[in-house]
């Protein structure tokens, strides 16, 4: 039993650091379709959610919910629908790195939403290593408190102000997001995944505009690739290590994301890093390793005090 154990906590890890690594590309691909953002989104739930169902159907995995996982599923579809359109408000009312920071709070959110549940021993302890990875990401970042928080489009203080609280309120509607999910144990990840991304097309459809529709191959090429991979296969993947990891592994892997989306900006778009930011993306990848392979803060500085030669 711990061996299986061992092993499907594994491949959670797996998947969502595959999950993470496919999110943190999907800013690319948004910007070669060419489409507005409100459109692409639209497209990805319609395209990803019909092609889940679909690979549900020829696997023959549906199963019938009951009240209560409909009440879940629901609310889980609800809280990442307006998940996403608070994110994209707070893109267009403070800056993006504003908004970035910002919505990384949400593995903090999903700890405390669990605490508030469920007991979980293991919290406390890695706390310590979220908030580096959290450090992390406002350093990698190269946000300018002075020109992104205290200036805006407009140049005024309360619409920058708005956008960050646009930005929390998503990370806390994506930690129960996460915290639903979880609730629907047994249920194939297809299953929810696809459900919950055709009730956000639903609902988005009305919001979206088509006027400006591009027939061009690299538009169709990236949201038939946004649709089938970043939102079918990922949500797959990432809904998969939810229902198999503890909440402290599933916060500490998200901030794979953040890092990724650093990183495509240096290849394909020439950004130039600052130290400051390096020393982010180091420690980024220092917390989730020692959250991971399930490090202790006190054993952590023991090993560097034993290395530097201090006794």
């Amino acid at each position: 039993m711990n061996s299986n154990s061992g092993n499907s906590g594994n491949s959670g890890k797996w998947q969502m650091l595959v999950a993470m690594t496919l999110s943190g590309t999907i800013g690319l691909f948004v910007l070669a379709s060419g489409q507005p953002a409100m459109t692409v989104v639209l497209l990805r739930c319609l395209i990803g959610g019909l092609s889940l169902l679909a690979l549900l159907y020829w696997q023959g995995d549906w199963q019938n919910l009951n009240a209560s996982q409909v009440k879940w599923l629901l609310l889980g579809a609800a809280a990442l629908i307006i998940n996403w359109l608070c994110l994209f408000s707070a893109y267009r009312l403070s800056s993006i790195s504003i908004a970035t920071v910002v919505y990384h709070v949400q593995p903090f959110f999903l700890l405390i939403l669990l605490a508030m549940t469920q007991k979980d021993g293991q919290i406390r302890r890695k706390l310590p290593f979220l908030l580096l990875a959290f450090a992390g990401v406002v350093f990698s970042s190269g946000l300018d408190i002075r020109h992104d928080l205290l200036r805006s489009a407009d140049g005024h203080f309360s619409r920058a102000l708005a956008g960050a609280g646009l930005a929390l309120l998503a990370a806390l509607l994506y930690a129960f997001a996460t915290l639903a999910t979880r609730k629907l144990q047994g249920i194939a990840p297809a299953q929810i995944a696809g459900l919950q991304l055709l009730t956000g097309a639903l609902v988005l459809a009305p919001m979206a505009d088509l006027s400006n529709w591009s027939w061009h191959w690299q538009s169709w090429g990236s949201l038939l690739l946004l649709g089938f991979v970043h939102t079918g296969l990922m949500y797959k993947l990432m809904y998969y290590a939810f229902q198999k990891l503890p909440a402290t592994s599933i916060a500490s892997l998200s901030f794979i994301y953040p890092l990724v989306a650093l990183l495509v900006d240096v290849w394909f778009f020439s950004t130039v890093l600052s130290a400051l930011q390096l020393l982010g993306m180091a420690m980024i990848l220092i917390a989730v390793l020692a959250n991971q392979r399930e490090w202790s803060l006190v054993v952590l500085m023991r090993t560097l005090n034993f290395k530097n030669g201090i006794k």
